[in-house]
């Protein structure tokens, strides 16, 4: 099949290429993905592409910069700066599981590189700094006493974490579960517990 002449392609800005290049680090992987890959999903020329970015690893880091620009974010909104540790990080904890829902593709993107090349180490760096980041609160809950001390806290972020980092794998966006459906299940499960507590007498 041939390339759509100039009047029946699609006009595409930046934000729509960075969709289709996430779409398809998804589908083929990036080591697997090229430019070409790219501009064919996108119904452009590879010249195209270039006019708005100078190569596939600044379209990289340009996907995963909105889900991480969105969850940095959130460390700066007042209920994650102000009260205790343990209010933070429930804020925290809530807001990524809404992040991670509302941002799914640039989320997965982000899971799924591994640091085979510098612009996926990149990534990686600054998701492990985004761990440590919640690590140093769960440290902080633990210090003033409003969680438990006998776990060790970046196994709990660990932990935490495969389980909203799990969403990206089988949410889908037109089911019947929003974002604050899984949000409030998510808290509820790291914080109250699956157990119903004895009634007292």
């Amino acid at each position: 099949m041939g390339r759509l002449s100039a009047k029946q392609r699609k006009p595409y800005d930046l934000d729509s290429i960075i969709d289709v290049a996430v779409r398809v680090f998804l589908e083929r992987g990036y080591d697997g993905s090229s430019l070409e890959d790219i501009a064919r999903a996108a119904k452009i020329t590879k010249s195209s592409i270039y006019y708005h970015v100078a190569s596939k690893e600044e379209l990289l880091s340009r996907g995963g910069g909105r889900a991480f620009d969105a969850l940095l974010a959130v460390f700066d909104e007042p209920n994650a700066t102000d009260g205790s540790a343990c209010d933070r990080l429930r804020h925290v904890l809530r807001r990524t599981a809404e992040i991670t829902v509302e941002k799914l593709p640039e989320v997965a993107l982000l899971l799924r590189v591994r640091g085979n090349t510098p612009a996926e180490r990149s990534v990686v760096e600054r998701r492990r700094s985004f761990d440590h980041m919640i690590a140093d609160i769960v440290i902080a809950a633990i210090r003033e006493g409003s969680i438990r001390s006998d776990i060790d806290p970046r196994l709990t972020t660990r932990l935490i974490f495969g389980m909203l980092n799990s969403i990206t794998e089988w949410y889908r966006p037109d089911g019947a579960l929003t974002a604050a459906d899984i949000a409030d299940t998510v808290f509820k499960i790291i914080f109250d517990g699956l157990t119903l507590k004895p009634k007292s007498a």
